[in-house]
């Protein structure tokens, strides 16, 4: 028999049953044992009895509950010393080994010092960074193929789409100042790199996003604006912040 071992609450175990099996011993009379270990073990309350052994409970195929104890290393190790014979060495020799190597895979996550805890949570970071991204970027495409569109807005989707620098060069203004005037007006707001629309205007239309590949293993999603969102922007400058494109300014001025 493989002896199983188990993680509960970052602390390796083993179920008495599996010890009882392993060593040809009646469940009952292993759990007698244990009993009479822990009545010793508890006159000294600095040995922390739960070191050794943990008392819990399976239920058999009757429904009925029965008493089994989880053991820790150090449980294992006084089952251990009191066992003779070869089913006593056999369990000994299962049980170290089992334990070292679930330790030793326990430590592969764990920082062995101060500059790799610092990488690691560097790398976590960048990870948790990316996937907030990757679902925000998602949710913009979720939410620009959802409107069912009526024709008109179908013929403004397909017409051609533009980057928000060719929007802003109607203004007289640069691509970075217009994303700062529409993130001022709550329109859109920037997740990493890319700026995305709030929800209330994420699926109206206004937007195409469209994935370039760097390379195997990097992409970048980019934002164009359709024409029905060149006209919203136009219409939301106008009459929220008095701003008109370069063309209407001159007609005024003339």
């Amino acid at each position: 028999m493989k002896l199983k071992v188990i993680s509960k609450k970052n602390q390796l175990l083993v179920d008495s049953r599996e010890v009882a099996e392993m060593t040809g011993k009646r469940h009952g009379h292993l759990i007698r044992d244990i009993e009479c270990y822990l009545v010793i073990i508890n006159q000294n309350p600095k040995l922390e009895a739960d070191k050794f052994f943990i008392e819990s409970s399976y239920k058999a195929g009757t429904g009925k509950k029965y008493k089994n104890f989880l053991l820790t290393r150090k449980g294992c190790d006084m089952v251990a010393n009191k066992m003779t014979g070869e089913k006593g060495i056999l369990f000994t020799a299962a049980y170290v080994t089992k334990f070292e190597e679930m330790e030793n895979k326990l430590n592969l996550n764990i920082p062995q010092s101060l500059p790799e805890a610092l990488r690691l949570a560097a790398d976590l970071a960048e990870k948790n960074e990316h996937l907030l991204l990757e679902n925000a970027q998602k949710n913009q495409m979720i939410n620009e193929l959802q409107p069912k569109a009526s024709y008109y807005d179908l013929v403004l989707q397909n017409k051609s789409l533009l980057s928000i620098s060719k929007i802003a060069k109607d203004y007289g203004m640069s691509g970075t100042k217009m994303n700062k005037l529409l993130h001022e007006l709550e329109i859109q707001f920037k997740q990493g790199n890319c700026w995305l629309l709030y929800q209330k205007y994420a699926d109206k239309g206004y937007t195409q996003s469209k994935t370039h590949t760097i390379d195997s293993e990097k992409s970048k999603l980019h934002t164009y604006w359709t024409q029905k969102g060149r006209l919203f922007i136009y219409e939301t400058l106008k009459n929220k912040k008095g701003i008109l494109p370069m063309i209407e300014q001159e007609e005024r001025a003339s």
